[in-house]
């Protein structure tokens, strides 16, 4: 029997209601002659009321307590989900991520799976039942609890369909595929019937909010086939599988946005070998992950180098202010969370020039600067102000024909 893994995020089991809704997909897939694991989050709302407590306390507080705590919300859901394939009259157990041993390095919330012990999860699925499984937790080798970040129910989703074997992913979200922008910001913006691994980790780690990156990244190593499906209505998807040629016609397949960034200057330092090494090793022993850098010319003898980081590891850098000012002899850190990162991205910039060129343009002629800019083989990145993000992206989407003309906006 194949194996399809399932996984529901927290809009999806908001409720009671909902759940019984989840546990009805499980069992369709189950009488359909697959074995089923079912991956869930919190319910909607969840995680973020309990960081926000922790936040009350000590926004830097313990990274160590702050998983501690996060962790509890997927306990209540995948209780919740088990009881109602149970009513439905299916056998289901769950489990929470310790339970199934798994097991990540010790980077409390941001941790990474090392190892997922199938054994458990297989015996179940052997004597029948429908496993439930909770997302974006795991364990270290001395049984600490550790959370996986934001968005790491996909990671665990995924990772459980590469270990097992399965014959899909399924993502269900409160979306009925991936898009060509934020509908919210482009009511008429295409939906995207298939896109390569490559194009939706470009999307998910430039601030398209369907999938994780990680998640992405495993299903790329694994060949782990994705789909993206509302949990609300019976739609077709978006397939996330290996690029094929054809998908080169299309130039831009996507314009995404970010506005979870901060911008970090070091102002001053002194220009010459070992200052960048020594600042960014710094954040790498903190688990501070840096996204683009800029640094400028020198100039008698001083240079600038700017950074973008999560907002939320804000706190961690100004505990370090001190030490980072020593450490680089710099003048001053100046802060700017009030930024916005706009990607356009497609598998056709591999053979089409000056998509550059037209992103840049687009962008002057709605009078919006450009702070900084980072490019790779399929995608150019902008940082704006974060007041011209809803703009930029609309125009984006115009200038490279993401928009569905027959739809009304």
């Amino acid at each position: 029997m194949s194996i399809i893994v399932q996984k529901f995020g927290g809009t999806s089991v908001a409720d009671t209601k909902r759940i019984m809704a989840v546990a009805k997909k499980a069992i369709r897939e189950y009488k359909a002659g697959h074995q089923v694991v079912v991956t869930v989050s919190a319910m909607a709302g969840e995680t973020d009321r309990l960081l926000n407590l922790a936040n009350e306390i000590d926004p830097a507080g313990a990274p160590r307590e702050r998983d501690m705590l996060a962790s509890t919300g997927e306990q209540v859901s995948i209780a919740l989900t088990a009881m109602a394939i149970e009513k439905l009259g299916a056998s289901a157990i769950s489990f929470t991520g310790p339970q199934i041993d798994m097991r990540t390095d010790d980077g409390f919330t941001k941790a990474k799976i090392r190892s997922i012990n199938d054994a458990v999860i297989r015996k179940e699925l052997d004597e029948g039942k429908i496993v439930v499984i909770a997302g974006f937790q795991g364990q270290t080798d001395e049984q600490e609890i550790t959370t996986l970040g934001r968005g790491g129910s996909d990671t665990t989703a995924v990772a459980l369909a590469a270990v097992l074997g399965a014959e899909r992913c399924d993502i269900y979200t409160d979306v009925d595929g991936v898009y060509s922008a934020d509908p919210r910001i482009v009511p008429n913006v295409k939906k995207i019937p298939a896109l390569a691994y490559e194009e939706m980790l470009e999307m998910a780690s430039s601030g398209a909010k369907v999938l994780h990156t990680r998640a992405v990244q495993f299903a790329a190593k694994y060949q782990v086939p994705i789909q993206v499906l509302s949990s609300f209505e019976d739609k077709p998807g978006t397939m996330i599988m290996q690029e094929v040629q054809e998908m080169e016609d299309v130039v831009v397949s996507a314009i995404t946005h970010s506005m979870k960034d901060a911008k970090v200057t070091l102002s001053k330092i002194a220009d010459k070998p070992g200052m960048a090494a020594a600042a960014f090793q710094l954040l790498a022993d903190r688990n501070i992950n840096v996204d683009l850098i800029v640094q400028n010319v020198g100039k008698e003898g001083l240079a600038d180098i700017s950074f973008t980081v999560e907002r939320a590891d804000l706190p961690y850098i100004q505990k370090l202010e001190k030490e980072l000012l020593q450490l680089v002899a710099a003048q001053e850190i100046l802060y700017d969370p009030k930024i916005a990162k706009i990607s356009a991205i497609g598998v056709g910039m591999k053979t089409h020039a000056g998509i550059a060129a037209r992103m840049f343009s687009t962008l002057a002629a709605k009078d919006i600067n450009i702070l900084m800019i980072s490019t790779s083989e399929i995608k150019v990145s902008c940082v704006i102000d974060q007041d011209y993000t809803e703009l930029a992206v609309r125009a984006l989407c115009e200038e490279f024909g993401l928009v569905d003309e027959q739809v009304s906006a």
